[in-house]
């Protein structure tokens, strides 16, 4: 059963990861850009806070936090929250964030070019405001195996990715997900794509191992190992 399995192996300098999301019948996550839409049944929606009690950290891009404030925490099942961890290169993480909890001690990941006063709001808040290198080919973003470095340092050995489109894109061009869990919703919407670019050339994309499919109320959870050509 996919809600029993223990999917967490060490890794070498960085979290096991896995990537989850979810996405209409048709690969949409939203109907439109920076707008929120539910799409799970509660089933599976348990489901995911399952996976979140399984892992030690919980990763987010600014664009999520904006657009659905979530709290990042684990409340339809027993289990420990998992730390929070965000991508916000510019800073623009606004201090009414449900996740800044200074007990939890969420991490902010940010670049040179962040904003010096919102640091000191957030950190007030207990947030860890974490400067990182940008991405080479865009200064934009931050660097995600620096990020990872770092917390593998912090005793994080486990992350949990969850979206949106530009992250999850971000994580599979970069080749830094073990495992991937994608709840597919009955429903077709003709939105955005979880998926927003060509993960290889036309020949080598990305497959699943050792692959499951299963009932979750009227959804469908499907996961895998991911394994790169």
């Amino acid at each position: 059963m996919l809600t029993t399995t223990n999917w967490i192996e060490p890794r070498k300098g960085r979290p096991f990861i896995t990537l989850t999301y979810t996405q209409s019948l048709d690969g949409s996550i939203a109907a439109r850009p920076s707008t929120a839409l539910a799409l799970s049944g509660a089933a599976a929606l348990t489901f995911t806070h399952h996976l979140r009690a399984m892992h030690d950290a919980i990763l987010v891009g600014i664009g999520t936090v904006l657009t659905n404030n979530p709290a990042l925490t684990v409340r339809y099942v027993p289990g420990v929250n998992p730390r929070p961890v965000i991508l916000d290169s510019l800073l623009n993480c606004p201090p009414t964030a449900r996740f800044l909890d200074v007990t939890r001690r969420p991490i902010v990941a940010t670049t040179r070019r962040a904003d010096v006063v919102r640091q000191r709001e957030l950190e007030a808040l207990g947030a860890q405001i974490l400067y990182l290198p940008a991405e080479r080919e865009n200064a934009a973003r931050v660097n995600l195996h620096a990020l990872l470095a770092h917390l593998h340092a912090e005793s994080i050995s486990s992350l949990m990715v969850e979206g949106g489109a530009r992250v999850i894109t971000s994580f599979l061009r970069a080749r830094l997900v073990d495992r991937i869990v994608i709840t597919i919703v009955p429903t077709l919407v003709g939105g955005v794509r979880g998926v927003t670019d060509l993960l290889s050339d036309t020949q080598h994309f990305p497959r699943l191992r050792n692959a499951a499919i299963e009932k979750l109320g009227d959804d469908w959870i499907a996961a895998g190992e991911i394994v790169w050509d």
